[in-house]
């Protein structure tokens, strides 16, 4: 059985639920000698049972004194796993100033704090980081500036990255999906509200259907392999890559 990340370790934002939680797992499953988790729900993170040794931090990704801290735990990752971010819809015209921030803080300012201290961890070493970006930030709609400018801005950001860490041969690489079954669309209220009406599965359902020529969503654990495929010594040519995983969304 072939085990590919034996004796490896990784840091996974987001790791209390959605594709954090499934990463974790997959890692796990696959050979991990140790996860070093992130969450801003402690609660959440403290019931994730990987199966391997684990340091859990509660944090916010956004805040810079929470990675000062965090660096002793760091100190021997292979690799990370960049997931942690919030959604949010508006029209331009009817944004405030406090929500674009709120979601760029996270999901740009955060991403960067993330990566700056996974780099720093790294340096020296050849290892790979996955950053989950968005189809949001390759494909413009109505209704997500903030957020489609936070993975737009992100994928740029893995680009650098990627130039940045090569002579180390650090691999940095973006995975963009589109629809996902997370809990991140319980904050975007169309799909709030048809859940509300018809039920989770029966909303997604109906969302995937004429969102997506594909016709489904994606599983976390579907994208979960795909973060392990760039991660794993099968994917060693890639860096500055992203991976649009998005069932023919941006077609």
């Amino acid at each position: 059985m072939s085990v590919p990340f034996a004796d490896r370790r990784y840091l996974v934002t987001g790791a209390a639920s959605g594709i954090g939680l499934a990463v974790t797992h997959h890692l796990a499953a696959r050979g991990a000698a140790r996860l070093v988790l992130v969450d801003r729900d402690g609660d959440a993170l403290a019931r994730v049972q990987p199966g391997c040794a684990v340091d859990r931090l509660a944090g916010d990704v956004s805040d810079e004194l929470f990675w000062d801290d965090a660096a002793p735990a760091l100190a021997a990752i292979d690799g990370a796993v960049l997931n942690a971010g919030v959604a949010g819809a508006g029209a331009i015209a009817d944004l405030s100033l406090a929500e674009w921030r709120r979601i760029l803080s996270v999901n740009l300012d955060g991403a960067f704090l993330s990566l700056r201290a996974a780099m720093r961890a790294m340096a020296g070493r050849p290892g790979a980081i996955v950053a989950v970006a968005s189809a949001a930030g390759i494909k413009a709609e109505p209704g997500v500036a903030a957020y489609g400018a936070s993975k737009a801005g992100l994928i740029h950001l893995v680009k650098v990255a990627a130039r940045e860490g090569a002579a180390q041969r650090l691999r940095v690489n973006a995975i963009a999906p589109a629809g996902v079954e997370t809990p991140v669309w319980d904050a975007v209220p169309m799909f709030a509200d048809r859940a509300a009406a018809i039920g989770r599965d029966a909303a997604f359902a109906e969302l995937s259907a004429t969102a997506t020529p594909l016709g489904r969503f994606a599983r976390p654990e579907e994208v979960a392999a795909q973060i392990g495929f760039l991660l794993s010594d099968a994917a060693a040519l890639m860096t500055g890559s992203v991976l649009v995983s998005d069932g023919g969304y941006t077609l």
